[in-house]
């Protein structure tokens, strides 16, 4: 906790609510926690615990930002100015009841003196749910390096935060792996479109368009300008560098299918998505952590098989959105190799392109096998090791659907 005009700060394990109360009883201010000068005093709902009816007036139990729950309080409702936590409120406790046998949908439309303890702890829950995953959106649009703003959206369950993950923009090397620093060499192009630049100075086709959308078949890699080149940042040749330019939502899907990403914007054919990223290790590393993830059932380890198989790049506990996107026999996102600054053929970087026109609010997926919307060639990436060991069930839904992840 930092105090408003000192400049010290010490590790702290209490929680947000805890520190907010210290905050009040010492009088100290702390804009980190959302405690200042002018709201120190103050009583703002954060958010509505319980409902009754007393007299035929309305009654709501109130827990108070920034305070114990041991100073929540009944107020009438026309005492409270938070009609957006109301409307919560009555849209959970709707929901909760709607779920319940038919038989007791109708408690609220017969004007009930209370709520059920089951029901007022579900509605708690929910608010303490919308409150944490409010936070943990905070935190990722921090983190995220790119433009494109990131959302976070649970209207099925109860399941908050993930647990022990962290938001990366970039591979993290694990313990002996060293990746090579910035390229040694650059183009010298007025026009990279006709000039001789880095794709042909390595052998390969220039991967984009003048809208700078993909044009290569899935397989062949990508290579980027790099910062030796002599063009500038809006060479047509910088695609994947510049980051995701979309704003996502990581939502919670109805099919027991975890967490998902869909986007919030139209999405053109053959755009640039996102990329895959996480902790790159070494392939001995990825068969042991992939006989740990055999039990969950999920695995977020891609080989980089390009030209060998050396390392693998795991995004259990470190990743960026692309973390979250499901799986589909039927994808509409394909995954290429691609090289700017590291020229390691062992290391490419994952990127992944729209295979067609994406609706917004469509729900972004890729073939964990990469056998979606076009024939790969041998150099393609794979995912493993898990196709090696125990089968998973496909719940992608897909009419092509093949019954397994792997």
């Amino acid at each position: 906790m930092a105090a408003a005009r000192g400049a010290w700060c010490v590790p702290c394990l209490a929680s947000h609510e805890t520190l907010q109360e210290l905050c009040r009883k010492r009088k100290l201010i702390c804009q980190c926690i959302g405690i200042t000068k002018k709201n120190l005093n103050n009583y703002d709902v954060e958010y509505l615990c319980d409902y009754k009816i007393e007299k035929g007036m309305e009654y709501f139990l109130v827990k108070w930002k920034g305070w114990p729950e041991s100073t929540k309080t009944w107020e009438p409702k026309k005492n409270l100015k938070c009609p957006t936590l109301l409307k919560q409120f009555y849209s959970d406790l709707y929901k909760y009841l709607s779920e319940l046998k038919p038989n007791k949908t109708g408690q609220l439309e017969n004007s009930i003196k209370y709520l059920d303890p089951s029901v007022a702890d579900y509605i708690v829950k929910k608010a303490k749910q919308r409150i944490a995953l409010r936070r943990w959106e905070e935190e990722l649009n921090r983190n995220k390096s790119h433009n494109g703003i990131l959302y976070v959206e649970n209207n099925v369950d109860l399941e908050g935060p993930p647990v022990d993950f962290h938001y990366i923009n970039d591979y993290k090397a694990s313990p002996g792996i060293h990746f090579m620093g910035e390229a040694i060499v650059g183009c010298e192009c007025s026009d990279c479109f006709t000039g001789k630049c880095c794709p042909v100075e390595a052998g390969v086709l220039f991967a984009y368009n003048e809208h700078k959308e993909i044009k290569i078949q899935p397989g062949r890699p990508i290579y980027e300008c790099n910062s030796r080149c002599c063009c500038g940042p809006d060479c047509p040749n910088r695609v994947v560098q510049k980051g995701p330019p979309y704003s996502l939502c990581i939502f919670r899907t109805q099919n027991d299918r975890g967490w998902g990403v869909k986007t919030l914007q139209k999405i053109k054919k053959h755009s640039f998505v996102m990329e895959y990223v996480g902790e790159v290790i070494t392939s001995e590393e990825a068969e042991r952590r992939g006989q740990q993830y055999d039990s969950t059932g999920i695995t977020y380890l891609f080989d980089l098989d390009y030209e060998s198989d050396e390392f693998t790049v795991d995004a259990a506990r470190y990743g960026n959105v692309s973390h979250f996107v499901n799986h589909s026999c039927d994808p509409n996102l394909q995954v290429f190799n691609v090289f700017i600054d590291n020229l390691d053929v062992r290391l490419p970087r994952i990127a992944l392109f729209s295979t067609r026109p994406i609706r917004a609010g469509e729900e972004l997926t890729f073939d964990y096998q990469m056998k979606g919307s076009a024939d790969l060639s041998t150099d393609s990436i794979d995912l493993s090791p898990a196709k090696k060991r125990a089968r998973t069930a496909c719940k992608c839904g897909a009419v092509i659907c093949r019954g397994y992840l792997n």
